[in-house]
Parts: structure tokens; sequence; C-alpha cells
């Protein structure tokens, strides 16, 4: 199966490595022209753009950062669905919204090819080293199709049904991740003003029933001061705009994701759009004139899992 992707971004560039590490005829092509000709040289082709991908490509990829780009990448003179016919498969793997899914899908069939939505979940360090969680909405046949390439990219691989199910899961997903990062803020500075070691309040919420997937990773980066988490804060705002219309779309008061909102909006204007997300605990210690740090703790995430061949669960 040949392959395109587009959008070799901190989570397209993992996903789509996985791909030429195993071997995949894969073609790309991202906006960034730097990071089309690094996949180059280490083996893939290159496309001139979209519609010239999806012509050679049976599944047609997108990782890109929001709804809007995802529009432009598909519908141009030279976008993605000029270029489809059928058969080919358009996967879309964005953190995006569920109806603009669906506008984009309707013009993908007809055109003959067939939509899925596949987002993925568990951080850039797990795409790395084909280890990330994938959902994916649509046909089952198609589905079955293209688990072959899944299992390359990802190792836990969950098909939630409809087309936009998975969409719908993924966002609700990073909205809990939103909400967990803004509490583990508020935890480590409770600790910290209360004269805890931070290394041992670590380790105490790692064995509790406090503990999270976030706390493991991202807490990491927060006491070690870089940060990094290769996720910005213009992205967790875009992820919870699309949860807070959800719930409006079904009419739910919510309580708790307006403040998070806010708090992460705060956190935009005043550390960047492209500021890191874990940078939104920087709050707490700017209001407290404290700094969250301990020793021994990495400045990037790294996944020490090996990378095996995914499967369904």
């Amino acid at each position: 199966m040949k392959v395109g992707f587009i959008g070799l971004g901190n989570v397209g560039g993992k996903l789509a490595g996985s791909l030429l590490r195993n071997k995949y005829d894969l073609t790309v092509i991202d906006l960034d022209s730097s990071l089309t000709k690094d996949f180059v040289a280490k083996g893939a082709s290159a496309s001139n753009s979209p519609k010239e991908l999806a012509q050679k490509a049976d599944l047609i990829i997108t990782c890109l950062p929001s709804p809007s780009v995802c529009s432009e990448v598909m519908e141009s003179q030279d976008g993605v669905i000029n270029g489809l016919s059928k058969n080919k498969i358009w996967l879309e793997m964005s953190t995006t919204d569920v109806s603009e899914l669906k506008r984009l899908s309707e013009l993908v069939k007809n055109t003959g090819a067939t939509p899925l939505d596949g987002p993925v979940s568990g951080g850039c360090h797990k795409a790395a080293t084909g280890n990330i969680s994938i959902f994916v909405g649509g046909e089952h046949e198609v589905f079955e199709k293209i688990l072959p390439v899944l299992t390359v990219m990802g190792k836990k691989i969950l098909y939630t049904g409809k087309l936009g199910s998975a969409s719908v899961l993924k966002v609700i997903t990073n909205y809990l991740a939103s909400v967990n990062l803004v509490s583990i803020g508020e935890a480590l500075t409770v600790a910290k003003k209360s004269g805890m070691d931070l290394k041992t309040t670590f380790e105490a919420i790692k064995i509790s029933s406090g503990n999270s997937f976030v706390h493991e990773t991202e807490s990491q980066v927060i006491l070690n001061g870089s940060y990094n988490i290769s996720f910005t804060m213009d992205l967790v705002v875009k992820d919870i705009g699309l949860f807070n219309a959800l719930s409006k779309k079904h009419h739910i008061p919510l309580e708790v994701s307006p403040i998070i909102f806010n708090i992460f909006k705060e956190g935009q204007k005043k550390y960047g759009s492209r500021a890191w997300s874990s940078m939104i605990v920087k709050r707490l210690e700017d209001a407290c004139n404290i700094n969250l740090r301990a020793e021994g703790f990495p400045s990037e995430l790294t996944d020490n899992e090996s990378e095996k061949k995914g499967y369904v669960i």
C-alpha cells in the first residue's frame, strides 16, 4: 500500500517516521520544506502538492494543527480532494471538529474515496516509537484494510464505530488531560508552599489514587524546568474549544471546562501561543514567587518501551 502523509509536525513527523522506518512506500509534504527534505533524505518521496500526493497514494493521511488548515489542504485547487478517486482512503489523524470532518468526508465520498478519522493519544514520545494509541472511526471493512498501517504507527488500536466517533473521543480525552495538567500545577504548588520535597511529592502522587498519565509525563518536564512536552498553548485552547462546542451542541451546562478554557487563554496571552502547554503551571509559580523544580528529571520525554507491532483492543 502506497501511503501519502501531509503534516510533519510534532506528532505527524513521528507517525510518518514509523512508516518510513518500517519500509512503507511513503510520499510526504509539509509547508515547512526543511521537514520534507529531511524525510526525502531518509528515503521518502516528496510531492509538489496535496493533489499530486493524493494521486500517487492509496492511503492519504492528514495530521494538521487545526480544522481550518485541514480545510485548505483538502479543498484548495491543488488540494487532496481534487486528487482522489475510487478506492482511495483518506485518514484524518488531526484533532478536529467532528462537524467539519463530516463535511469534508462528504466531499471525499463524492470522489469515490472513503474517509476515516484516526486521531492519536499518548504523547509525542510514544508516537516516536510507534507505541501511541489510535482511535479509528468509519467503515469497518476499510479500517481492516488499513490495519497493517495502523499497527506500525501505534500500539493500541481502538475501532470506535461510525465516522466521527474517534474524533469525539479524542476531544474528550484531550480535555481530561488539560484539566489534569491544571490540577497538577495546583497540587505541586501547594506541596512546595507546604515545605514538601518535590521529588518525594512526585513519587507519592505516582503511587497514589491521584496518579495519572499526565502526572507521570508532564510533571517530569515541569520539575526539570524545560516544560518541553511538544504540545503548545494554542493547541490546548483549540481542543478545549472543540470540547465546549460539543457540549453546547448537546445543551450540557458545563462548569469546569469554561474555567479551564479561560486559564489556558490567560496562559496563551502571558507566555505566547507557541509556548509549551505545561507552562500553564507558571501562572502559579509566578503568582507565588516559587519554582517547581527537583533534581533527576529529564528535559524531554523519551519512550523506553521497545517498538512492537500494534494490536486491536
